[in-house]
């Protein structure tokens, strides 16, 4: 007989960080799937909706016939050994669908006849995503947060990354953070950044962190918001400010936006770049346009402008730190020094990356 067998030991899957076969349609894994998932359908978007519709009209058994018929002979073998193909090279690979019924074990029958075994998980998709919600709900109850805090450009992703107890709410939303913080990469949709960062706060806690550290986001990262639950208790968390030099500042900010930005344009739009880029940014100036006022929205316009053209003519970028640095000291900096003042009581820490560094550690050592 083969093993047909099912597991909702979906914390097992987290820590592990289990490879996940998704047979969804690609319509339903775009959606929102989890880390370490991969779609390999069983029923292409077509099929699937064709099969939808006998189901409504005729029920179940007649909409798992015209399946049966539809994913057939040559179809079903190039399914099955896509999935053989992945088992192969993740052998503790786990198989959902979307409630873990018809599809799933489908699939896993049609493995177990080419001689192979998987399990499927129990509940299939729903039944994860619902244990990952409530985890993160639950989560807040076991960690104590500190927020680093700083103004635009001080570095304070950098000094994130050479520390632990980390959850990177920018890395896992695909995004910078700010009004210029789009990046070529569509952001994931809110369901898998929702995922992603359940199984981020489920590995910390599993490695024992029971202080874990947060950039200061807000509730919104670009189109992205933090579940409810999790920003309310981030609100009031213990502030530490990342203090940096305007100079520093200008830097960091140049690489990340130009050089960097610029790079990414390049390797997707090649010689329409630097075209596809500044009409990018416009559009960012343009949608802070209000806050800036309408002479300094002009200003920094015409700065950034007469910098593409410098760029076109001498292939230099150097001109863009003139427009970074009115960008952060007129826009950035008074909007942070507000922002700040209403928080001004949540301070715990001010210093540079190594001062918060040893600052921490302290911390950290006293718990």
């Amino acid at each position: 007989m083969p093993n047909l067998s099912q597991s909702s030991d979906f914390r097992d899957i987290v820590v592990n960080r289990t490879p996940l076969i998704d047979v969804r349609a690609p319509v339903e894994f775009e959606k929102g799937a989890f880390p370490y998932a991969v779609n390999l359908p069983l029923m292409s978007n077509e099929e699937r909706h064709l099969v939808g519709i006998k189901y409504k009209e005729k029920g179940n058994e007649a909409a798992v016939k015209l399946g049966h018929t539809l994913v057939k002979d040559a179809i079903k073998s190039s399914r099955v050994q896509a999935w053989l193909d992945f088992i192969e090279s993740n052998p503790d690979v786990k198989l959902y669908c979307f409630r873990g019924g018809e599809r799933s074990k489908i699939s896993q029958e049609w493995i177990a006849e080419a001689k192979h075994d998987i399990v499927r998980l129990k509940g299939g998709y729903k039944a994860f995503r619902n244990y990952l919600m409530e985890e993160t709900q639950k989560s807040i109850s076991h960690f104590k947060p500190y927020i680093i805090g700083g103004r635009t450009g001080s570095g304070k992703t950098i000094l994130l990354h050479r520390l632990n107890n980390v959850i990177d709410l920018e890395g896992l939303a695909e995004h910078r953070g700010s009004s210029f913080g789009r990046k070529i990469k569509e952001q994931p949709t809110q369901i898998a950044f929702e995922n992603a960062l359940a199984y981020a706060l489920i590995q910390k806690l599993d490695e024992g962190c029971d202080t874990l550290l947060f950039e200061d986001e807000g509730e919104y990262i670009g189109r992205l918001y933090v579940p409810k639950a999790l920003a309310e208790y981030l609100k009031p968390a213990p502030l530490i400010i990342l203090e940096t030099s305007t100079n520093e500042r200008v830097e960091i900010t140049f690489d990340e936006y130009i050089v960097k930005a610029q790079e990414s344009y390049a390797e997707v739009y090649g010689e329409a770049a630097l075209k596809k880029w500044s009409e990018s940014i416009h559009a960012a100036m343009s949608r802070i346009k209000r806050r800036l006022g309408g002479e300094r929205y002009k200003t920094v316009c015409q700065i950034f402008d007469d910098a593409v053209k410098d760029q076109k003519e001498s292939a230099s970028l150097e001109s863009y730190r003139v427009w970074v640095r009115y960008l952060l000291e007129k826009y950035y900096d008074p909007m942070y020094d507000y922002q700040i003042e209403k928080n001004r009581e949540r301070i715990v820490f001010r210093g540079t990356a190594k001062e918060i560094e040893n600052f921490l550690a302290s911390a950290l050592k006293q718990k």
